[in-house]
């Protein structure tokens, strides 16, 4: 126990000395809010507040993610920022996920995609103290690559086709051609990386954007402004050049909240505080989420979020 209080206490230190040399403020923002996130993929942590005698009641949610808020204060000119805190997702129990994990996401203005990889490739071997190789794909390439397929072009069935040559067998059918990619990259390409290289992949189909922005790849293709990093088997950060327009991001939110329906989910109220802010970012700013239990987890080498963190979801 001693050492993992001091491996943990470590890296924490660490993290806020180098965000403090590279001018990044740190944020306490809320880690309840009165909106959930609307992505089907997360489930939310929900609570009932009851105020005055329960003469007011209204529902709120533990973060996923503090980005909504982050983006808020960029809004208002606070420059870059970072989150060094906890976050909450329903549902993920594992030996690489934890219902309370703890992350660390950071915003850069006036840099984008290249410059925020770049970054975060250097802050994993800093906090690591190793030099890790890297590679790095875009989406399209990793398919034609590991499947000979091109992602873009392929159809549902196609996809459908795939999974089955080789032997995943799905507890669900797939609804949409995302969720048919998700599963190809899960169960077939991500297994294959080399775990001793970290592997950035970028230039997600549009459908995966999420809160990034969308241009065109060489082919034509619609592209996110988004990436993935993984080492040792494990996905460590999410980054995006950050969308901007909040009318776009409305119909995105709309959009998920259609999915939440398909699935059986019930839809999350639209994050309207965040939505009034958002024109007001600047125009170009780049974030990256990254889970720091899974970086200690890569860093020695270790399977079980358990043998990194203080205190087990079972022993909380």
């Amino acid at each position: 126990m001693q050492e993992k209080v001091m491996r943990r206490a470590k890296m924490l230190r660490a993290i806020r000395e180098y965000f403090y040399q590279t001018a990044a403020l740190e944020v306490d923002t809320p880690i309840m809010s009165q909106f959930g996130n609307s992505d089907p993929a997360l489930l939310n942590f929900m609570s009932l507040f009851n105020g005055s005698g329960k003469l007011y009641q209204h529902t709120t949610y533990l973060i996923t993610s503090p980005e909504y808020h982050m983006k808020r204060l960029l809004a208002h000119q606070s420059g870059s920022i970072y989150y060094l805190g906890k976050v909450f997702r329903d549902g993920e129990l594992s030996p690489r996920h934890t219902p309370e994990f703890t992350m660390l996401e950071w915003y850069r203005v006036d840099d984008d995609l290249c410059e925020l990889i770049k970054e975060v490739i250097h802050l994993i071997r800093m906090l690591a103290e190793q030099q890790i190789e890297v590679v790095e794909y875009s989406y399209l390439s990793l398919f034609m690559e590991k499947l000979s397929m091109n992602p873009f072009m392929a159809m549902e069935a196609e996809l459908d086709e795939v999974l089955k040559a080789h032997g995943v067998s799905l507890a669900f059918t797939p609804q949409t051609k995302d969720e048919y990619l998700d599963l190809i990259m899960s169960h077939l390409i991500e297994p294959t990386l080399d775990p001793n290289v970290i592997t950035v992949l970028h230039s997600y189909p549009a459908s995966q954007a999420s809160l990034a922005k969308i241009t065109q790849d060489c082919a034509g293709n619609a592209i996110g402004k988004r990436f993935e990093v993984y080492w040792r088997g494990l996905e460590l950060a999410n980054g995006y050049e950050e969308l901007t327009d909040p009318i776009e991001q409305r119909a995105r939110f709309e959009a998920e909240n259609q999915v939440r329906t398909q699935y059986g989910l019930a839809p999350v109220a639209i994050d309207e505080l965040f939505l009034q802010e958002m024109a007001s970012m600047p125009p170009l700013v780049s974030g990256v989420a990254m889970g720091i239990d899974r970086l200690l987890m890569a860093a020695t080498n270790t399977h079980n979020i358990n043998d990194v963190i203080l205190f087990p979801f079972e022993e909380s």
